[in-house]
């Protein structure tokens, strides 16, 4: 493919999802604490003269390099955005399970305008860029960036956090693909009535204190997503069976389930237990990045 520019599209994880209920637009609002999996898709991008998309990697066959791709719809966008009239030969190393609730599409857009914006030569005010990335998707503008983040509204609105204690996760996915929709219409949420209540975060000064918190939260579409997949009770129990493990939780809509742990030597024998388990599973020991004492 020759020279070009690689960036990584980290695995988004939701520790805690609470949905406040439906708009009158359909959108559901919602916070979430996120964090970014070291686990992640490659988007490599290249000088061409037309916009192409190559696949690669364990999960690039269940994907489409067809014109409505994500990641061809971001360089799209941000060509018309920007101006540029050259192309660029774009190739994805697709690790990570497709609609699995890791937000695996949304970080492949946010990495192919931060790949492009770097070999065009462009930039965009951070307000303009914020723009562009939600009219890709509600996921898009968190993927942006690899700090902790509080998202509330649709997605939209974004408070990145200064630092979480560091921890590991361990990603299991029991080899299913779930749609979001799919989760939300069995959620049934209410309409939503009047504003939703926001709060600031506490500080979270040790992983206990972390885990705390989110015992006491929750993701609101895990009991749905399990309606429809009961193999999600099955992964998150294998994962709180582990040794080590603080919190085990869906991620998103799912069907991707977490475990968190905090040392490396905790989480790679968890997946390693795992994974002899059921060899089947898509199982992966990531660190939580952006966070204190982590890369």
């Amino acid at each position: 493919m020759g020279s070009g520019v690689a960036e990584p599209a980290h695995a988004k994880i939701n520790l805690s999802l609470r949905v406040s209920g439906r708009r009158s637009d359909g959108y559901h609002e919602l916070r979430s604490l996120v964090v970014f999996a070291g686990a992640c898709d490659r988007l490599t991008a290249a000088a061409a003269d037309e916009l192409t998309l190559g696949l690669t990697g364990p999960f690039g066959d269940l994907l489409t390099g067809e014109a409505d791709n994500l990641v061809l719809r971001a360089a799209r966008a941000l060509r018309e955005a920007t101006g540029v009239t050259a192309g660029a030969e774009l190739t994805l190393e697709k690790n990570l399970p497709v609609a699995s609730g890791i937000g695996g599409g949304s970080a492949d857009a946010a990495a192919a305008l931060r790949a492009l914006m770097r070999l065009w030569g462009v930039a965009l005010e951070e307000e303009a860029l914020a723009a562009l990335a939600a009219s890709l998707g509600a996921d898009v503008p968190v993927c942006l960036g690899t700090a902790p983040a509080l998202m509330t509204g649709v997605g939209e609105r974004i408070v990145r956090l200064a630092a979480l204690p560091p921890f590991w996760l361990v990603l299991a996915n029991p080899g299913l693909a779930l749609p979001t929709a799919h989760v939300f219409r069995e959620l049934a949420a209410p309409p939503l009535g009047g504003d939703p209540e926001e709060g600031a975060l506490p500080a979270f000064v040790t992983l206990d204190d972390l885990a705390a918190w989110l015992r006491a939260e929750e993701n609101d579409l895990e009991a749905p997503a399990t309606r429809l997949a009961p193999e999600i009770g099955e992964t998150l129990s294998a994962l709180a069976g582990t040794v080590g493990c603080r919190l085990a939780r869906m991620s998103g809509s799912g069907a991707t389930c977490f475990g968190v742990y905090a040392r490396e030597k905790e989480a790679r024998a968890a997946q390693q237990v795992l994974a002899a388990a059921h060899p089947d599973w898509w199982i992966e020991a990531s660190p939580a990045i952006g966070v204190s004492g982590s890369g």
